[in-house]
């Protein structure tokens, strides 16, 4: 069994947003490793769309960007879940579409996967949070302020009390925050 990891860039000013961050090689080159160590990922539909619009495409035809071009097919390999009410069918390969974020379902799903589960969604990242279920955030801050756009903890409503683990920082700028939570 591995941890449930909330595995997400974000702005300096808290936004999750991906037209204000850009992921570099050595950005692109972490998230791989933790593709590689990874057995399952959980998305919203609005990230779960971003990411199939986009990804399987560069499988087809590579960017000749060799760390762009291995997330790409790491990601496309990977089992994921998309929780969503309103999608009615997923096309993106090794991808299940449940209508409902259970906790039974998630802890359950920890106990069958012997690797790492990520969730990369804002909405799911504060779902799991409210739930109890995350192990480990990895909140990666790039320098930049937006200004606006979707908050990462918009909706949770409960204090959680997090430990520092360590820290990474990239030659970008970007520092990528490791915590769990407080016991």
């Amino acid at each position: 069994m591995g941890k449930l990891i909330a595995a997400i860039n974000m702005t300096l000013d808290g936004f999750c947003d991906h037209t204000a961050v850009i992921a570099d090689d050595e950005i692109h080159e972490h998230y791989n490793d933790l593709l590689k160590n990874s057995g399952a990922l959980l998305y919203g539909r609005i990230t779960y769309q971003l990411m199939e619009s986009y990804w399987p495409a560069i499988v087809e035809k590579p960017t000749g960007n060799k760390a762009e071009d291995e997330f790409a097919v790491l990601i496309g390999n990977i089992p994921k879940v998309v929780f969503s009410r309103t999608l009615k069918s997923v096309d993106w390969k090794h991808t299940t579409l449940k209508h409902e974020l259970l906790k039974e379902e998630i802890s359950a799903l920890k106990q069958q996967v012997d690797k790492d589960i990520c969730a990369g969604s804002p909405s799911i990242i504060t779902a799991l949070t409210q739930l109890g279920l995350i192990d480990e955030y990895q909140l990666c801050i790039h320098p930049v302020i937006a200004g606006q756009g979707l908050p990462l903890f918009k909706n949770v409503e409960d204090r959680v009390e997090l430990k520092l683990l360590k820290t990474k920082t990239f030659d970008c700028g970007a520092v990528i925050h490791y915590y769990e939570p407080a016991k």
